[in-house]
């Protein structure tokens, strides 16, 4: 099966998702939201679409991308992620047409990455009230991503 995954990142963790991802599949291309050249969606048996979640919501380049490929996108298989901290269906329901929702083959909550280097200072403080974190943590979850693959192949 061929496959497309997509993501948009803010700063790196739906990244790394899309390429632990592509990883355990046999035939994958990864590709940024942000940058053009989008290989074309016919091309594929499947499309992965990931994006880290700020705020309740998905970054823009995602949004956009199912909005404009919305019908197309209904056709494929598709699977759906969002990386980050905080789990609850309604990041996916409040980011993501019903339309589409309900012809996911995968959906998931991944994991995200949390680097205080790479945070602007109002995120740090976030992070630090909400997770009292403030130190690197890398909360990618493996077994999740196995799962999300095994249930993009099971249906």
């Amino acid at each position: 099966m061929k496959t497309l995954i997509l993501y948009a990142s803010k700063y790196g963790a739906a990244e790394e998702i899309a390429r632990r991802i592509a990883r355990e599949m046999s035939d994958a291309v990864v590709h940024d939201l942000k940058q053009g050249g989008i290989p074309p969606i016919a091309d594929f048996d499947c499309v992965i679409i990931g994006s880290s979640v700020y705020a309740g919501s998905v970054r823009k380049e995602a949004k956009t991308f199912v909005a404009k490929n919305a019908d197309v996108l209904g056709q494929k298989r598709l699977g759906l992620f969002i990386s980050g901290f905080a789990k609850d269906d309604k990041y996916f329901a409040t980011n993501y047409p019903q339309s589409l929702l309900d012809k996911v083959k995968a959906k998931g909550f991944l994991g995200g990455i949390f680097d205080p280097k790479k945070a602007g200072g109002f995120e740090r403080l976030i992070i630090k009230i909400v997770m009292k974190q403030t130190t690197y943590v890398d909360g990618i979850d493996q077994d999740a991503i196995s799962k999300f693959v095994e249930e993009l192949y099971a249906k």
